[in-house]
C-alpha cells in the first residue's frame, strides 16, 4: 500500500486531471514540448521568503509531544553552536523533520548548512526537500515561495556541478512551474533525457507536461518508460488519462485497473470503478 503523501499525491490528480487542469496553475508556452527554446529563465515577483522559525513553528503542530521536545531540544543545541557543530545539529533536526515528514522546515535546514559549508550534495538535498514541501500544497503563497526557494538551492548546486543530472532535473522540474519561462525548465530536462534515456524523474515531469499540453502520445511514451523502471499507482493513472484521451480503451481500462491495484486507496478505487464502467460501455 502506498504511504499516505503518495495517496494524497494520486487523489489531488484524479481531481485535477478529470477536470482537465491537470496542473494547478496553468503553464505558458507549452505549445510543443521537444522543441528546445533558448533564454534564461525570468522568475515571477518575489514571493516572501520561508524562515526556517516560521517553518518549524509551523510544522511542530501537531506532533506527538515526546518528537516535539527532541526537536525543540536539538534546535536550542543547534542555537548554542556554530561551524561544524551546528551542521551536524542541524542534519539530526533534518533527519526528525524528514521522520514526520514535515519538508519544508527540513529544506531550510539544508539550506542553512549549505551556507556554512557550501557543497553540492547539501543545496541539491534543499531543493529536493524544497520540491517535497510545495508539491500539492493548496497554500498556493506558500507554495510559490518554497518553489522559488527550490530554484535558487538547484541553481546552487548545478553551480558547484553542472553535469549533475539530479540537479538539472530538479531545476528544470522547478522552473516550469516557478518562472514565467517554463520552457527553459523543459529545455534543461530534455538535456538529462538525452543524456540519460530512462531517467525516470525526467521523464515522469515531461510527461505530465505533455498531458497539460495535450500532447497524449508523447504522454504515453514518458509514462511507460517511468513504469518499465518503478511502476506506481501515480503513473499508471497518468498513463491512463493518456489512453483514454487518444481513445484507446482497452489500454486505458488495463491501466486504470493496475494503478487502483497498487494504490490500494478506496476513494481512487471508487473513482477508477466509474472510469472504467464509462469506458466499457
Amino acid at each position: 500500500m502506498k504511504n499516505t503523501k503518495q495517496i494524497q499525491i494520486i487523489v489531488v490528480a484524479v481531481v485535477v486531471l478529470i477536470m482537465g487542469f491537470l496542473v494547478l496553475r496553468p503553464v505558458k508556452g507549452l505549445v510543443d514540448q521537444e522543441k528546445n527554446t533558448a533564454g534564461a529563465a525570468t522568475t515571477e515577483a518575489p514571493a516572501n521568503q520561508i524562515t526556517l522559525s516560521a517553518a518549524s513553528e509551523a510544522a511542530k503542530r501537531g506532533l506527538n509531544p515526546a518528537i516535539l521536545n527532541e526537536i525543540t531540544d536539538l534546535e536550542a543545541k543547534a542555537d548554542k553552536a556554530d561551524g561544524d557543530e551546528k551542521v551536524a545539529i542541524y542534519q539530526q533536526l533534518a533527519d526528525k523533520w524528514n521522520d514526520v515528514e514535515k519538508f519544508a522546515p527540513q529544506a531550510l535546514l539544508y539550506e542553512e548548512m549549505a551556507k556554512i559549508s557550501p557543497k553540492f550534495d547539501l543545496w541539491l538535498k534543499a531543493g529536493n526537500a524544497y520540491r517535497k514541501a510545495y508539491t500539492n500544497l493548496q497554500d498556493t503563497t506558500t507554495a510559490k515561495a518554497l518553489n522559488q526557494q527550490a530554484i535558487a538551492a538547484y541553481e546552487k548546486a548545478v553551480e558547484l556541478n553542472g553535469a549533475s543530472l539530479d540537479a538539472k532535473t530538479g531545476l528544470g522540474a522547478a522552473m516550469v512551474t516557478g518562472t514565467n519561462n517554463p520552457m527553459a525548465g523543459i529545455a534543461l530536462l530534455q538535456e538529462v533525457v538525452k543524456a540519460e534515456p530512462k531517467n525516470l524523474e525526467a521523464n515522469k515531469t515531461l510527461g505530465l507536461f505533455s498531458l497539460q499540453s495535450r500532447q497524449f502520445d508523447k504522454a504515453i511514451e514518458r509514462f511507460k518508460t517511468v513504469i518499465e523502471q518503478s511502476p506506481d499507482a501515480e503513473s499508471y493513472f497518468y498513463l491512463a488519462t493518456g489512453y483514454e484521451n487518444i481513445g484507446m480503451k482497452n489500454e486505458a481500462i488495463a491501466a486504470f485497473q493496475k494503478s487502483k491495484e497498487l494504490a490500494a486507496d478506496p476513494s481512487l478505487s471508487q473513482f477508477i470503478d466509474r472510469r472504467i464502467d464509462e469506458l466499457s460501455k
